[in-house]
């Protein structure tokens, strides 16, 4: 399903000086039809009553399969968000999430992706759709 050569570290090195970074989100893990990434909950991801943002479960959600989604296309075409929606099922106060964004949908002018996010005892902490249109880039004039 990857139509673009990548490496972990080099989604990591693209997060740098980005949301994904200053929130300590970290891509650990490809397979031939998924991509994980991890997040801290600590005082960067906490809401004020001291547990895991649902908008840091839902960033961490759409850049995983925004990333994902962006690796599954030919060169000469683009993803972006179009929708993204998340159901948050476990309360988080500390330690580490891990999401796993999968394909629902591969086509030719949108996307869908699941997005599971656990924590380190593989419980439910949220779980996300993400639709991405699927553009083609303007040449340059």
């Amino acid at each position: 399903m990857w139509k673009r050569e990548f490496t972990l570290d080099s989604l990591n090195q693209l997060s740098e000086n980005t949301l994904a970074a200053q929130l300590g989100m970290t891509f650990c893990e490809v397979g031939h039809d998924f991509l994980r990434g991890t997040m801290p909950v600590d005082h960067r991801t906490h809401q004020p009553l001291g547990m895991l943002h649902g908008g840091a479960s839902v960033a961490l959600a759409e850049t995983l399969g925004s990333v994902a989604a962006n690796m599954c296309v030919e060169a000469g075409y683009y993803c972006v968000g179009l929708e993204v929606n998340a159901n948050h099922v476990r309360a988080k106060r500390s330690g580490l999430v891990t999401g796993t964004a999968r394909p629902l949908h591969l086509g030719a002018t949108t996307q869908v992706w699941q997005i599971d996010i656990h924590d380190e005892k593989n419980r439910l902490v949220c779980t996300s759709r993400l639709t991405m249109a699927v553009l083609r880039q303007k040449r340059p004039d």
